[in-house]
C-alpha cells in the first residue's frame, strides 16, 4: 500500500494497513499509526507521531521545524491524535526546547485547507479548524472548539472548551469555555449555545451558565469582585466552576464581553 514514487527513509515506523500515496515523503523519525492514509504529496518530517486512522491530504506538511528564532535545533516533537482529517496545505510545526518541546493535536480533529498549528500548541479533541485558521506558538485549545475561516490566534492565548471563534476574528486574549468571540480585535459577544446543545447540555444547565456569564461580565462592581460573587453563588454548577477555574488560572488578559441582543444568547 506504498506507492513506488513515495520516499520512506530508514527508521520510519509504519503501522499496519497504512496507505501512502504518490510522491509522499516520510522522514526517519516519523511514526504512522495503523490504518492511516497519506493521499499524495504529503510531507512528514521531524520527530512526528501520527495517530491511527488519520487521513492526510495533498501538500500537507507536518513536523517541520518551529518558526521561532529561539529554536536551537533540538529533537522536539509533533504528536497528532487518532481519527483526524487533515486537508490540503495544512502545516504543523514541532515544539521548541523552551516551550516544552511538544506540539500536540488531539483525536478527531478536522483541519481544513491551509490551517496552521504553531510550535508548542496544545489542541484538544474534536476541534474544527475552518480554512486558513492559524495558531501562533504556545496556544492552548480545549475540546470541541470551532474556528471559523481565516481566524488567527496570537501566541500564548488559551481557548476554553466549546468556544466558537467566528471567521476572520483576531484572538488576542484568553476565551472562556463556551464563549463566542468575533471581530478583527475579537470581543466576547455571547455564548456558543448551539454547541452546548449539541454536547447534550440540558436547557436548565444552559440557563444557569448564561446567568453566571451575565453576572460575571455585566454585573455591578469591579470584575474581580464579580468573579468572587459568581463563584460563591453559582460555583457548585460544574460548568460555571470550570469557567471560574479557567479565569483564575490565567496569567494573561481575558477577552471581555460586549453587550449584544438577547438572540445571541437565546437558550
Amino acid at each position: 500500500m506504498i506507492d513506488p514514487s513515495a520516499r520512506i527513509e530508514a527508521g520510519a515506523a509504519i503501522g499496519q494497513n497504512v496507505s501512502i500515496g504518490l510522491y509522499c515523503t516520510v522522514g526517519p523519525h516519523v511514526t504512522i499509526g495503523d490504518g492511516c492514509r497519506l493521499i499524495a504529496h504529503v510531507n512528514l518530517t521531524g520527530h512526528t507521531n501520527v495517530g491511527a486512522r488519520t487521513v492526510i491530504h495533498p501538500f500537507a506538511s507536518l513536523g517541520s521545524p518551529p518558526q521561532s528564532v529561539h529554536y536551537r535545533g533540538g529533537a522536539t516533537r509533533l504528536v497528532v491524535g487518532a481519527d483526524c482529517d487533515i486537508r490540503e496545505n495544512v502545516t504543523m510545526n514541532t515544539g521548541t526546547e523552551d516551550g516544552g518541546g511538544v506540539t500536540q493535536v488531539g483525536d478527531h480533529c478536522f483541519l481544513m485547507v491551509g490551517a496552521h498549528v504553531g510550535h508548542d500548541c496544545k489542541v484538544g479533541n474534536n476541534v474544527v479548524f475552518a480554512n486558513n485558521t492559524v495558531l501562533g506558538g504556545h496556544v492552548s485549545v480545549g475540546d470541541h472548539v470551532v474556528f471559523g475561516g481565516g481566524a488567527a490566534v496570537r501566541q500564548f492565548v488559551r481557548i476554553g472548551d466549546g468556544a466558537m471563534i467566528v471567521g476572520l476574528s483576531g484572538v488576542r486574549a484568553d476565551v472562556i469555555p463556551w464563549g463566542t468571540v468575533q471581530g478583527p480585535l475579537a470581543n466576547l459577544v455571547g455564548l456558543n449555545v448551539i454547541g452546548m446543545r449539541r454536547r447534550g447540555f440540558a436547557k436548565a444547565d444552559i440557563h444557569r451558565y448564561r446567568d453566571a456569564y451575565r453576572a460575571l461580565f455585566f454585573g455591578d462592581g469591579e470584575f474581580r469582585a464579580r468573579l468572587e460573587r459568581v463563584a460563591a453563588n453559582d460555583g457548585k454548577d460544574a460548568q460555571v466552576r470550570k469557567m471560574i477555574d479557567f479565569i483564575r488560572a490565567g496569567t494573561r488578559p481575558l477577552t471581555m464581553a460586549i453587550k449584544r441582543g438577547e438572540a445571541d444568547e437565546d437558550a
